[in-house]
């Protein structure tokens, strides 16, 4: 089974349209973030989310635009200059501006967003980690979320953290195995394809976070839309014959083992309809994936 196709709004044009095209697509999932274009995602989305109540919304906490920045650092949460901060103060303050941004009482997900930017060392960082989830604890505590993970680029990759470890902080951090995080979000892609192998040979992030019954988020499945341009109609072939390159290089993200989302900045009702097809489409075999990834591998960056 592949998995489900998701809007996400990270490079989107022409947010509310895009977001009524996935909606009215069957769309059930849409990811988003304060820092999104230009700061004003949440807004511009919150009309539309308003008409659509039972689309599950995604956020993030951590990053400080400059109007957040003003904001959290007139509540005393943040220093001025900062434009990233996993502080449990700032956590719970951003959380709820979040909320009133996105008009929704609850969140579905919070993410902590890019934690690798606080550039600590390891065990400096897992106890940041740890105070942020707490944070967030809180927050699923009252309802205001129901789950609450990591949105990363390196830090599984450059073993900041791994998923066992993650598991332990947040049942430190909740006092019980029954905690709310239960979300990853990472990129799952045929040139960033670190999570894609070790998926494959049932390892790695992906694999132990399914394992766990946690929601795996592939983000940025055709490596921020330069993938087409990598690959050829004839590794698109090796792939999934009748689909275009585009269509099935987001294929083989989807087909990911224990991916369950794929998100997808798809700012026309066109690209959105081609990606729809695409993942109706039964998943691509294992051992096709390998050969397209090997075929892939010298045009890797290093």
């Amino acid at each position: 089974m592949t998995a489900a196709l998701a809007l996400g709004t990270y490079r989107l044009r022409n947010a509310p349209s895009a977001l009524r095209w996935a909606a009215s697509a069957g769309a059930d999932w849409i990811d988003t973030a304060p820092n999104y274009l230009h700061g004003q995602a949440q807004s511009l989305l919150a009309p539309v989310l308003a008409d659509h109540p039972y689309l599950g919304v995604a956020t993030k906490v951590g990053f400080a635009t400059a109007a957040v920045e003003e904001g959290a650092v007139t509540a005393g949460v943040l220093r001025p200059g900062t434009r990233h901060s996993l502080d449990p103060a700032y956590v719970r303050w951003q959380t709820d501006r979040n909320r009133a941004q996105l008009g929704r009482e609850h969140l579905d997900a919070v993410f902590i967003h890019n934690p690798e930017r606080a550039a600590l060392r390891r065990e400096a960082l897992h106890d940041v980690l740890r105070a942020a989830f707490a944070a967030l604890e809180a927050k699923a505590s009252v309802g205001h979320i129901g789950a609450y993970g990591i949105a990363t680029w390196h830090g599984f990759t450059e073993n900041l953290f791994t998923v066992e470890i993650l598991d332990r902080l947040a049942t430190e951090a909740a006092g019980t195995t029954a905690h709310h995080l239960g979300i990853i979000q990472l990129p799952v892609n045929l040139v960033v394809d670190t999570a894609l192998t070790q998926a494959l040979d049932q390892g790695g992030p992906i694999a132990e976070a399914a394992a766990r019954g946690w929601a795996v988020h592939a983000s940025a499945p055709l490596h921020g839309g330069e993938l087409p341009d990598l690959a050829t109609a004839e590794l698109a072939a090796l792939l999934r014959p009748g689909l275009s390159t585009a269509q099935a290089c987001l294929l083989a993200a989807a087909s990911c083992p224990g991916v369950s989302k794929v998100l997808l900045s798809a700012s026309t009702a066109a690209h959105w309809d081609a990606a729809r097809a695409a993942l109706a489409e039964p998943p691509i075999p294992a051992d096709a994936l390998r050969k397209v990834l090997d075929v892939l591998a010298p045009h890797q960056p290093c």
